[in-house]
Protein backbone atom coordinates (compact mmCIF):
# COMPACT_ATOMS: atom_id res chain seq x y z
CA UNK A 1 0.00 0.00 0.00
CA UNK A 2 1.60 3.58 -1.35
CA UNK A 3 1.90 6.29 1.30
CA UNK A 4 -0.76 8.26 -0.51
CA UNK A 5 -3.08 5.39 -0.05
CA UNK A 6 -2.52 5.24 3.25
CA UNK A 7 -3.17 8.90 3.74
CA UNK A 8 -6.77 8.39 1.68
CA UNK A 9 -7.87 5.76 4.12
CA UNK A 10 -6.76 7.77 7.28
CA UNK A 11 -8.66 10.00 6.33
CA UNK A 12 -11.15 8.26 5.97
CA UNK A 13 -11.16 6.89 9.13
CA UNK A 14 -10.59 10.05 10.96
CA UNK A 15 -14.38 10.96 10.24
CA UNK A 16 -15.91 7.19 10.63
CA UNK A 17 -14.57 7.03 14.52
CA UNK A 18 -14.56 10.66 15.13
CA UNK A 19 -10.72 11.98 14.90
CA UNK A 20 -11.20 14.64 12.11
CA UNK A 21 -14.79 16.00 10.67
CA UNK A 22 -14.64 18.96 7.43
CA UNK A 23 -15.68 21.57 8.64
CA UNK A 24 -18.68 23.42 8.06
CA UNK A 25 -19.91 20.18 6.45
CA UNK A 26 -23.63 20.15 6.12
CA UNK A 27 -23.02 23.87 4.40
CA UNK A 28 -21.05 22.24 1.60
CA UNK A 29 -17.70 23.07 3.94
CA UNK A 30 -15.19 25.71 4.04
CA UNK A 31 -11.31 24.71 2.05
CA UNK A 32 -8.64 24.26 4.72
CA UNK A 33 -10.60 23.92 7.55
CA UNK A 34 -11.01 21.32 10.19
CA UNK A 35 -12.88 20.21 12.88
CA UNK A 36 -11.58 17.78 15.60
CA UNK A 37 -13.93 15.27 17.40
CA UNK A 38 -14.27 13.85 20.45
CA UNK A 39 -11.20 10.91 19.76
CA UNK A 40 -9.26 13.41 17.49
CA UNK A 41 -9.50 16.16 20.32
CA UNK A 42 -8.08 14.36 23.12
CA UNK A 43 -5.43 12.20 21.18
CA UNK A 44 -4.57 16.43 19.97
CA UNK A 45 -5.02 16.69 24.22
CA UNK A 46 -2.59 14.27 24.82
CA UNK A 47 -0.18 15.25 21.81
CA UNK A 48 0.29 19.02 23.79
CA UNK A 49 0.22 17.57 27.65
CA UNK A 50 3.06 15.58 26.34
CA UNK A 51 5.18 18.59 24.61
CA UNK A 52 4.13 20.57 27.74
CA UNK A 53 5.95 17.93 30.14
CA UNK A 54 9.06 17.35 28.12
CA UNK A 55 9.45 20.67 27.49
CA UNK A 56 7.89 22.89 30.12
CA UNK A 57 7.23 21.14 33.15
CA UNK A 58 10.46 19.33 33.71
CA UNK A 59 12.73 22.46 33.11
CA UNK A 60 13.69 24.99 35.74
CA UNK A 61 14.28 27.96 33.42
CA UNK A 62 11.20 27.65 31.41
CA UNK A 63 7.57 29.90 31.93
CA UNK A 64 4.71 29.15 30.42
CA UNK A 65 2.48 32.07 28.78
CA UNK A 66 -0.79 32.30 27.09
CA UNK A 67 -1.04 35.85 25.04
CA UNK A 68 -3.92 36.98 23.57
CA UNK A 69 -4.74 36.05 19.87
CA UNK A 70 -5.21 39.87 18.88
CA UNK A 71 -2.85 42.25 20.15
CA UNK A 72 -2.51 46.07 18.87
CA UNK A 73 -1.46 46.51 15.31
CA UNK A 74 1.62 48.18 16.10
CA UNK A 75 2.89 44.78 17.12
CA UNK A 76 2.86 43.14 13.57
CA UNK A 77 4.18 46.25 12.23
CA UNK A 78 7.48 46.29 14.35
CA UNK A 79 7.88 42.59 13.67
CA UNK A 80 7.94 43.09 10.30
CA UNK A 81 5.04 40.58 9.41
CA UNK A 82 2.87 43.42 7.84
CA UNK A 83 5.30 43.77 5.32
CA UNK A 84 7.19 40.58 4.73
CA UNK A 85 4.57 37.35 5.91
CA UNK A 86 3.82 36.88 2.57
CA UNK A 87 3.85 33.95 0.33
CA UNK A 88 4.12 34.00 -3.74
CA UNK A 89 0.37 33.12 -5.22
CA UNK A 90 -0.75 32.27 -8.91
CA UNK A 91 -3.85 31.93 -10.71
CA UNK A 92 -5.09 29.96 -13.28
CA UNK A 93 -6.91 32.89 -16.49
CA UNK A 94 -9.20 29.92 -17.22
CA UNK A 95 -10.54 28.15 -14.02
CA UNK A 96 -9.42 31.18 -11.37
CA UNK A 97 -7.94 28.71 -9.56
CA UNK A 98 -5.40 29.65 -7.07
CA UNK A 99 -2.11 28.49 -5.40
CA UNK A 100 1.25 28.96 -4.06
CA UNK A 101 3.55 29.42 -6.77
CA UNK A 102 6.58 27.63 -5.09
CA UNK A 103 3.80 24.42 -4.25
CA UNK A 104 2.88 24.39 -7.96
CA UNK A 105 6.09 24.28 -8.85
CA UNK A 106 7.48 21.88 -6.34
CA UNK A 107 4.51 19.61 -7.26
CA UNK A 108 5.02 19.40 -10.89
CA UNK A 109 9.08 19.60 -11.76
CA UNK A 110 10.37 16.06 -10.03
CA UNK A 111 13.18 16.30 -8.33
CA UNK A 112 13.62 20.10 -7.97
CA UNK A 113 13.63 20.50 -3.97
CA UNK A 114 12.36 23.52 -2.38
CA UNK A 115 11.96 26.73 -4.53
CA UNK A 116 10.75 28.90 -1.70
CA UNK A 117 12.66 32.31 -1.73
CA UNK A 118 13.58 32.60 -5.30
CA UNK A 119 13.19 35.70 -7.72
CA UNK A 120 9.45 36.05 -9.03
CA UNK A 121 10.85 35.82 -12.47
CA UNK A 122 12.89 32.72 -12.13
CA UNK A 123 9.42 30.90 -11.13
CA UNK A 124 7.28 32.74 -13.79
CA UNK A 125 10.01 31.02 -16.18
CA UNK A 126 10.08 27.80 -14.91
CA UNK A 127 6.20 27.54 -14.91
CA UNK A 128 6.18 28.61 -18.83
CA UNK A 129 8.82 26.61 -19.97
CA UNK A 130 7.83 23.23 -18.50
CA UNK A 131 4.38 23.98 -19.29
CA UNK A 132 2.58 23.46 -15.87
CA UNK A 133 -0.89 22.71 -16.19
CA UNK A 134 -3.76 23.48 -14.08
CA UNK A 135 -4.53 20.61 -11.49
CA UNK A 136 -7.95 21.50 -11.87
CA UNK A 137 -8.68 22.70 -15.43
CA UNK A 138 -5.69 21.27 -17.38
CA UNK A 139 -4.94 23.99 -19.35
CA UNK A 140 -1.40 26.29 -18.92
CA UNK A 141 -2.81 29.79 -18.98
CA UNK A 142 -1.34 31.75 -15.91
CA UNK A 143 -1.07 35.27 -14.47
CA UNK A 144 1.82 36.66 -13.05
CA UNK A 145 3.56 35.64 -9.67
CA UNK A 146 2.56 37.98 -6.80
CA UNK A 147 2.77 38.87 -3.36
CA UNK A 148 -0.16 37.83 -0.82
CA UNK A 149 0.20 38.77 3.01
CA UNK A 150 -0.45 36.03 5.71
CA UNK A 151 -2.47 37.80 8.02
CA UNK A 152 -5.77 37.74 8.92
CA UNK A 153 -7.64 41.21 9.33
CA UNK A 154 -10.27 41.96 11.51
CA UNK A 155 -12.16 44.62 12.64
CA UNK A 156 -11.64 46.12 16.32
CA UNK A 157 -15.70 46.99 16.96
CA UNK A 158 -14.52 49.52 20.06
CA UNK A 159 -13.08 51.92 17.60
CA UNK A 160 -14.09 53.59 14.93
CA UNK A 161 -12.85 54.92 11.81
CA UNK A 162 -9.94 53.93 10.03
CA UNK A 163 -7.69 52.71 12.78
CA UNK A 164 -10.05 49.68 13.59
CA UNK A 165 -8.18 47.10 11.68
CA UNK A 166 -6.43 44.18 13.96
CA UNK A 167 -5.00 41.05 12.78
CA UNK A 168 -5.61 37.45 13.91
CA UNK A 169 -1.88 36.05 15.25
CA UNK A 170 0.35 34.30 12.32
CA UNK A 171 2.47 33.17 15.46
CA UNK A 172 3.05 32.85 18.81
CA UNK A 173 5.65 34.75 19.31
CA UNK A 174 5.18 38.09 19.46
CA UNK A 175 3.19 37.73 22.58
CA UNK A 176 5.97 36.57 24.12
CA UNK A 177 8.34 38.87 22.93
CA UNK A 178 5.75 42.15 24.09
CA UNK A 179 5.43 40.24 27.64
CA UNK A 180 9.23 39.88 28.13
CA UNK A 181 9.35 43.10 30.02
CA UNK A 182 6.68 41.93 32.36
CA UNK A 183 8.42 38.70 33.17
CA UNK A 184 11.73 40.18 33.84
CA UNK A 185 9.93 42.41 35.95
CA UNK A 186 7.33 39.61 37.96
CA UNK A 187 9.73 36.42 38.10
CA UNK A 188 13.12 37.58 37.90
CA UNK A 189 14.58 35.03 35.45
CA UNK A 190 18.33 34.62 34.74
CA UNK A 191 19.68 33.46 31.60
CA UNK A 192 19.17 31.16 29.77
CA UNK A 193 15.51 30.84 30.29
CA UNK A 194 12.63 30.15 28.08
CA UNK A 195 8.94 31.46 27.53
CA UNK A 196 6.27 28.92 26.06
CA UNK A 197 3.01 28.63 25.12
CA UNK A 198 0.20 26.79 22.68
CA UNK A 199 -2.83 28.00 20.84
CA UNK A 200 -4.96 29.05 17.94
CA UNK A 201 -2.70 30.43 15.21
CA UNK A 202 -4.43 31.23 11.89
CA UNK A 203 -2.85 32.48 8.09
CA UNK A 204 -4.53 33.00 5.20
CA UNK A 205 -3.33 29.88 3.07
CA UNK A 206 -3.35 29.55 -0.46
CA UNK A 207 -2.75 26.25 -1.01
CA UNK A 208 -5.40 23.78 -0.51
CA UNK A 209 -5.69 19.88 0.25
CA UNK A 210 -3.44 17.54 2.13
CA UNK A 211 -6.09 17.21 5.41
CA UNK A 212 -4.41 19.10 8.59
CA UNK A 213 -1.14 19.59 6.79
CA UNK A 214 -1.73 23.41 5.78
CA UNK A 215 -5.10 24.63 7.20
CA UNK A 216 -6.09 28.75 8.16
CA UNK A 217 -6.22 27.97 11.48
CA UNK A 218 -4.25 25.72 13.19
CA UNK A 219 -2.67 24.49 16.73
CA UNK A 220 0.72 25.65 17.05
CA UNK A 221 3.37 25.06 20.02
CA UNK A 222 6.62 26.92 20.38
CA UNK A 223 8.86 28.66 23.16
CA UNK A 224 11.43 31.28 22.93
CA UNK A 225 14.39 30.84 24.96
CA UNK A 226 16.45 33.56 25.82
CA UNK A 227 20.02 33.55 25.83
CA UNK A 228 23.66 35.27 25.94
CA UNK A 229 24.59 36.21 22.32
CA UNK A 230 27.73 34.61 22.72
CA UNK A 231 26.33 31.31 23.32
CA UNK A 232 23.72 30.93 20.76
CA UNK A 233 25.36 28.11 18.89
CA UNK A 234 25.38 26.26 21.44
CA UNK A 235 21.70 26.40 22.37
CA UNK A 236 20.83 25.96 18.92
CA UNK A 237 22.56 22.71 18.82
CA UNK A 238 21.11 21.94 21.82
CA UNK A 239 17.57 22.55 20.91
CA UNK A 240 18.19 20.75 18.03
CA UNK A 241 19.07 17.69 19.73
CA UNK A 242 16.03 17.92 21.59
CA UNK A 243 13.41 18.57 19.44
CA UNK A 244 14.50 15.37 17.53
CA UNK A 245 14.03 13.63 20.89
CA UNK A 246 10.96 14.54 21.24
CA UNK A 247 9.75 13.08 17.51
CA UNK A 248 11.10 9.74 18.64
CA UNK A 249 9.23 10.20 21.40
CA UNK A 250 5.41 10.46 19.82
CA UNK A 251 6.64 7.60 18.11
CA UNK A 252 7.68 8.68 14.36
CA UNK A 253 10.58 6.66 12.45
CA UNK A 254 13.83 7.86 12.07
CA UNK A 255 13.77 6.82 8.35
CA UNK A 256 11.15 9.85 7.68
CA UNK A 257 13.01 12.43 9.26
CA UNK A 258 15.79 14.50 8.22
CA UNK A 259 17.15 17.92 8.70
CA UNK A 260 17.09 20.47 6.12
CA UNK A 261 19.11 23.78 6.39
CA UNK A 262 17.39 27.13 4.89
CA UNK A 263 19.58 28.64 2.19
CA UNK A 264 19.79 32.27 2.56
CA UNK A 265 17.54 33.36 0.23
CA UNK A 266 14.43 31.92 1.99
CA UNK A 267 15.14 32.56 5.42
CA UNK A 268 12.41 34.68 7.07
CA UNK A 269 12.80 38.44 7.53
CA UNK A 270 13.32 37.72 11.47
CA UNK A 271 16.27 34.84 11.06
CA UNK A 272 19.61 34.24 10.65
CA UNK A 273 19.59 30.82 10.56
CA UNK A 274 16.75 28.57 10.19
CA UNK A 275 16.64 24.49 9.72
CA UNK A 276 13.34 22.25 9.42
CA UNK A 277 13.02 18.78 10.89
CA UNK A 278 11.35 17.45 7.98
CA UNK A 279 8.84 14.21 7.75
CA UNK A 280 8.75 12.26 4.73
CA UNK A 281 4.94 12.72 3.76
CA UNK A 282 2.92 11.06 0.31
CA UNK A 283 4.22 14.03 -1.40
CA UNK A 284 7.77 14.14 -0.66
CA UNK A 285 9.90 15.72 2.28
CA UNK A 286 8.23 18.91 3.94
CA UNK A 287 8.42 21.07 6.65
CA UNK A 288 7.64 19.33 10.21
CA UNK A 289 8.52 21.88 12.67
CA UNK A 290 11.30 24.35 12.61
CA UNK A 291 14.29 25.64 14.57
CA UNK A 292 14.90 29.57 14.03
CA UNK A 293 17.93 31.67 15.36
CA UNK A 294 15.92 35.05 15.71
CA UNK A 295 19.05 36.62 17.06
CA UNK A 296 17.61 39.93 18.87
CA UNK A 297 15.69 40.92 15.95
CA UNK A 298 12.56 41.35 17.64
CA UNK A 299 13.17 42.36 21.50
CA UNK A 300 15.51 45.11 19.46
CA UNK A 301 12.52 46.16 17.22
CA UNK A 302 9.66 46.19 19.90
CA UNK A 303 12.19 48.38 21.77
CA UNK A 304 13.00 50.99 19.38
CA UNK A 305 9.33 51.15 18.25
CA UNK A 306 7.00 50.93 21.93
CA UNK A 307 10.40 53.18 23.38
CA UNK A 308 10.10 50.75 26.60
CA UNK A 309 13.79 49.40 27.81
CA UNK A 310 13.74 45.93 26.38
CA UNK A 311 17.58 45.29 27.61
CA UNK A 312 18.22 42.11 30.42
CA UNK A 313 20.36 43.35 33.33
CA UNK A 314 23.29 40.90 33.97
CA UNK A 315 22.73 40.23 37.83
CA UNK A 316 26.66 39.98 38.20
CA UNK A 317 28.25 42.10 36.20
CA UNK A 318 25.56 44.59 35.70
CA UNK A 319 25.46 44.87 32.22
CA UNK A 320 22.51 45.50 29.67
CA UNK A 321 21.80 43.82 26.53
CA UNK A 322 19.17 42.52 24.18
CA UNK A 323 19.08 38.99 24.78
CA UNK A 324 19.53 36.94 21.25
CA UNK A 325 16.86 34.15 21.23
CA UNK A 326 16.42 30.54 19.79
CA UNK A 327 13.09 29.43 18.67
CA UNK A 328 11.66 26.06 18.00
CA UNK A 329 8.53 25.49 16.45
CA UNK A 330 5.87 22.82 16.92
CA UNK A 331 2.60 22.57 14.48
CA UNK A 332 0.41 20.41 16.52
CA UNK A 333 -2.14 20.32 13.97
CA UNK A 334 0.48 18.62 11.52
CA UNK A 335 1.58 16.48 13.74
CA UNK A 336 -1.69 15.00 14.50
CA UNK A 337 -2.02 14.22 10.42
CA UNK A 338 1.73 12.40 10.40
CA UNK A 339 1.03 10.45 14.07
CA UNK A 340 -2.05 8.82 12.61
CA UNK A 341 -0.11 7.92 9.19
CA UNK A 342 2.50 6.86 11.31
CA UNK A 343 0.22 4.63 13.40
CA UNK A 344 -2.31 3.07 10.76
CA UNK A 345 -1.57 -0.63 10.81
CA UNK A 346 -3.66 -3.28 8.32
CA UNK A 347 -3.25 -6.53 9.81
CA UNK A 348 -4.15 -8.92 6.74
CA UNK A 349 -3.64 -11.99 9.30
CA UNK A 350 -7.03 -11.22 11.15
CA UNK A 351 -8.56 -9.13 8.98
CA UNK A 352 -8.53 -5.88 11.02
CA UNK A 353 -7.55 -2.18 10.78
CA UNK A 354 -5.40 -1.15 13.96
CA UNK A 355 -3.85 2.69 15.05
CA UNK A 356 -1.01 2.28 17.13
CA UNK A 357 -0.73 5.01 18.87
CA UNK A 358 1.88 5.24 21.62
CA UNK A 359 0.29 4.44 24.65
CA UNK A 360 0.78 7.61 26.17
CA UNK A 361 -1.04 9.71 22.92
CA UNK A 362 -3.95 7.16 22.46
CA UNK A 363 -7.20 8.99 22.90
CA UNK A 364 -9.16 6.27 24.65
CA UNK A 365 -6.48 4.43 27.22
CA UNK A 366 -9.47 1.59 27.88
CA UNK A 367 -12.93 0.32 26.90
CA UNK A 368 -14.92 -2.14 29.17
CA UNK A 369 -17.31 -4.27 28.01
CA UNK A 370 -20.15 -6.40 29.44
CA UNK A 371 -19.54 -9.92 27.83
CA UNK A 372 -23.37 -10.00 27.33
CA UNK A 373 -24.57 -6.29 26.94
CA UNK A 374 -28.40 -7.42 28.21
CA UNK A 375 -27.41 -9.09 31.50
CA UNK A 376 -28.30 -7.08 34.32
CA UNK A 377 -25.22 -8.70 36.73
CA UNK A 378 -22.58 -8.29 33.84
CA UNK A 379 -23.55 -4.87 32.81
CA UNK A 380 -23.91 -3.69 36.64
CA UNK A 381 -20.52 -5.49 37.40
CA UNK A 382 -18.82 -3.68 33.93
CA UNK A 383 -20.08 -0.35 35.51
CA UNK A 384 -18.43 -0.95 38.60
CA UNK A 385 -15.49 -0.93 36.60
CA UNK A 386 -16.09 1.64 34.49
CA UNK A 387 -16.42 3.88 36.93
CA UNK A 388 -13.04 2.93 38.79
CA UNK A 389 -11.10 3.79 35.66
CA UNK A 390 -12.56 6.48 34.19
CA UNK A 391 -11.85 8.20 37.21
CA UNK A 392 -8.39 8.68 36.57
CA UNK A 393 -7.88 7.34 32.60
CA UNK A 394 -10.11 7.99 29.87
CA UNK A 395 -12.42 4.86 29.31
CA UNK A 396 -15.07 3.89 26.96
CA UNK A 397 -18.36 1.64 27.61
CA UNK A 398 -19.26 -0.49 24.60
CA UNK A 399 -22.27 -3.14 25.06
CA UNK A 400 -23.33 -3.41 21.11
CA UNK A 401 -22.96 -6.14 19.28
CA UNK A 402 -21.21 -9.28 19.59
CA UNK A 403 -17.60 -8.91 21.33
CA UNK A 404 -15.13 -9.64 17.86
CA UNK A 405 -17.00 -6.08 16.57
CA UNK A 406 -16.56 -4.07 19.57
CA UNK A 407 -12.27 -5.37 19.49
CA UNK A 408 -12.53 -4.07 16.45
CA UNK A 409 -14.11 -0.95 16.69
CA UNK A 410 -11.54 -0.41 19.36
CA UNK A 411 -9.20 -1.14 17.58
CA UNK A 412 -10.18 1.25 14.82
CA UNK A 413 -9.96 4.02 17.74
CA UNK A 414 -6.26 2.75 18.91
CA UNK A 415 -7.58 1.36 22.36
CA UNK A 416 -4.42 -0.12 24.00
CA UNK A 417 -6.72 -2.39 26.02
CA UNK A 418 -10.07 -4.11 25.85
CA UNK A 419 -11.35 -5.04 29.74
CA UNK A 420 -14.26 -7.85 29.02
CA UNK A 421 -16.19 -8.66 32.20
CA UNK A 422 -17.41 -12.16 31.97
CA UNK A 423 -19.43 -14.47 34.14
CA UNK A 424 -15.60 -15.59 35.70
CA UNK A 425 -15.54 -12.04 36.54
CA UNK A 426 -18.57 -12.45 39.30
CA UNK A 427 -16.55 -15.70 40.84
CA UNK A 428 -13.44 -14.62 40.89
CA UNK A 429 -13.03 -11.12 40.55
CA UNK A 430 -10.74 -11.12 37.39
CA UNK A 431 -11.77 -9.34 33.78
CA UNK A 432 -10.11 -10.29 30.12
CA UNK A 433 -7.74 -7.92 29.14
CA UNK A 434 -7.25 -7.93 25.40
CA UNK A 435 -3.98 -6.36 23.97
CA UNK A 436 -4.41 -4.19 21.24
CA UNK A 437 -1.49 -5.03 19.23
CA UNK A 438 -1.22 -8.45 19.51
CA UNK A 439 -4.59 -8.93 20.31
CA UNK A 440 -3.77 -11.45 22.77
CA UNK A 441 -5.44 -12.12 26.09
CA UNK A 442 -5.08 -12.58 29.74
CA UNK A 443 -7.04 -12.68 33.05
CA UNK A 444 -6.01 -9.84 35.56
CA UNK A 445 -7.15 -9.29 38.68
CA UNK A 446 -9.42 -5.86 39.25
CA UNK A 447 -7.40 -5.26 42.76
CA UNK A 448 -4.40 -5.08 40.03
CA UNK A 449 -5.89 -3.60 37.39
CA UNK A 450 -4.82 0.35 37.12
CA UNK A 451 -1.67 -1.15 37.87
CA UNK A 452 -1.68 -3.16 35.09
CA UNK A 453 -2.91 -0.28 32.51
CA UNK A 454 -0.44 1.88 34.00
CA UNK A 455 1.29 4.41 30.87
Amino acid sequence: MSESQTLEKVISLSKRRGFVFPGSEIYGGLANTYDFGPRGTELKRNLMNLWWQYFVTKRSEMYGLDTSVLMSPSVWEASGHTASFTNLMIDCVDCRYRTRTDHLIEDNIEGIGNVEGRPIEELDELIKDNKIKCPKCGKSNWTKTRQFNQLFETKVGIITGDKNTAYLRGELAQGMFVDFKQVLDSIHPRLPFGLAQSGKAFRNEITMGKFTFRTLEFDLAEFEYFVDPKEWEKWFEYWKKEMYEFALLVGLNPENLRWREHKKEELSHYSSRTEDLEYKFPWGYKEMWGLAYRTDFDLRNHMEKSGVDLRYTDPYTQEKFIPHVIEPTFGLSRLLTIIMMNSYFEDTEKNRIVMKFPKKLAPVKAAVFPLVGNKKELSDKAREVYDKLSATLSVEWDDRGNIGKRYYAQDEIGTPYCITVDYQTLEDNTVTVRDRDTATQERVSLDKILDYLQY
